[in-house]
């Protein structure tokens, strides 16, 4: 069997980011295709909403370093050495104009969808060598192939994922160990919800000539997420993730949504000034 067919070793995975949307999902579908599911989370009603929903739940705050050790010794302990696959999915939306954010705000968007990963990611690579293999799924977005304004930190944040992410499958390959990447668009969860709360805390909504924007945009944010031809549940995206964990081809790069698949194509193919005219109404909130 070549490396590039490479099987996993076992269908035991650790999913993070699951109190809900995509990373919930994601661990309730593996598990129904067979596979022994580690789910993570930072709150401790999630990690009890998981206890009781049937799963060995890890904690896991993302953005500190020594909660990521711990948390690694944890699932490696509770599966005895023998993880097959992790699915970096935890993150975070910062909103508003670079010009706007707080160092600090900038720091915790990298910290939660880039930093944090990376450390959690290397923690497991040793182990997937020694045992002969694994898989890595990261969750990037569309946004990590174009860029909005008015979320262009979030933006660089899975923009730097994906660079990872290439030099990551490059470096791994040989050694039986295959990196996907999940690109979605607009999915219907509690992201955008918790992202325009979080984002309060980091952008000072009076600021700048954007400022008279800020507040119509957070309400939309929290406005319930309309179902349309655009928009997919979560289970959409864990079913991508099954297929990099499962099949003997992982693809590199999974969009799930048409604005993601459309999202690429131009990003391809378009120029920069007319990506510019088609993303700038996405500022005119």
């Amino acid at each position: 069997m070549s490396r590039s067919s490479f099987a996993p070793v076992t269908r035991t995975v650790l999913v993070t980011g699951c109190s809900s949307g995509i990373g919930l999902a994601t661990a309730e579908v593996l598990r129904a295709r067979g596979w022994r599911v580690f789910p993570t989370a930072r709150r401790l009603d999630d990690l009890e909403m998981l206890r009781e929903s049937g799963f060995q739940p890890v904690k896991l705050d993302i953005a500190d370093p020594a909660s990521v050790a711990e948390a690694v010794d944890d699932v490696l302990t509770l599966c005895e050495g023998g993880l097959g696959a992790v699915v970096n999915n935890a993150g975070v939306a910062q909103f508003g104009a670079i010009e706007d954010l707080t160092r600090e705000a900038i720091s915790r968007q990298f910290e939660v969808n880039t930093f944090g990963p990376l450390d959690l990611t290397n923690r497991l690579v040793p182990h997937f060598r020694k045992q002969g293999g694994g898989r890595i799924v990261n969750v990037s977005s569309v946004y990590g192939r174009v860029t909005a304004p008015m979320v262009g930190c979030y933006c660089a944040s899975k923009y730097a994922m994906e660079a990872l992410s290439d030099a990551w499958r490059m470096e791994l390959k040989a050694e039986g160990i295959a990196v996907s990447l999940i690109e979605p668009g607009p999915i219907l969860s509690k992201f955008r919800t918790k992202s325009a709360d979080h984002s309060v805390t980091g952008l000072d909504m009076r600021a700048g000539r954007f400022g008279n924007r800020y507040s119509r945009r957070m309400e939309k944010a929290k406005a319930p997420q309309a179902k349309t031809f655009f928009t997919k549940p979560p289970e959409a995206v864990a079913a991508k993730i099954a297929h990099a964990l499962e099949s003997r081809h992982p693809h590199t790069r999974y969009c799930v949504t048409v604005p993601a698949y459309l999202g690429a194509f131009l990003r391809r193919f378009a120029s920069d000034g007319l990506m510019d005219r088609l993303l700038a109404n996405s500022a005119r909130a």
